[in-house]
């Protein structure tokens, strides 16, 4: 299965904690922990869950199933970015979290550039069109 963001998030503040307690890092460098508070992390991490629950019931290939899956993980992603004031998912945030759900997607068997070409959209267009993060 394709890496959740909030794995990779997780393991970078265990570096960043390891490299303070080592002594290596500034601490005034160190910004993980703010970045990825905990409350975060457990929000973006149920959102996830639900879709990758989603995720089997695409097997038919299902365009408007499949559609209606990546509306609903996007939408539920933009409420806990709103619920952190708007300020939860950056560039690279928003590029793993897109990335994931391609990812996913694709290892469940749909052909995304089919699905979004069949839309008139680009190869990496299908989250963007309810995203507001």
């Amino acid at each position: 299965m394709a890496e959740r963001p909030t794995t990779n998030w997780r393991r970078g503040m265990a570096q960043e904690a390891a490299e303070l307690a080592a002594g290596t890092l500034d601490p005034d460098c160190a910004c993980m922990v703010d970045l990825f508070p905990d409350e975060l992390l457990s929000a973006t991490d149920a959102v996830l869950d639900t879709f990758e629950a989603e995720l089997p019931t695409l097997a038919e290939g299902d365009d408007e199933r499949v559609f209606a899956v990546a509306q609903r993980v996007v939408l539920a992603l933009n409420a806990v970015n709103e619920a952190h004031d708007g300020c939860a998912f950056e560039t690279d945030e928003r590029e793993q979290l897109c990335t994931y759900i391609d990812q996913a997607l694709t290892e469940q068997g749909v052909d995304v550039a089919a699905l979004t070409a069949r839309r008139g959209l680009g190869r990496h267009e299908l989250t963007d069109q309810w995203r507001d993060w």
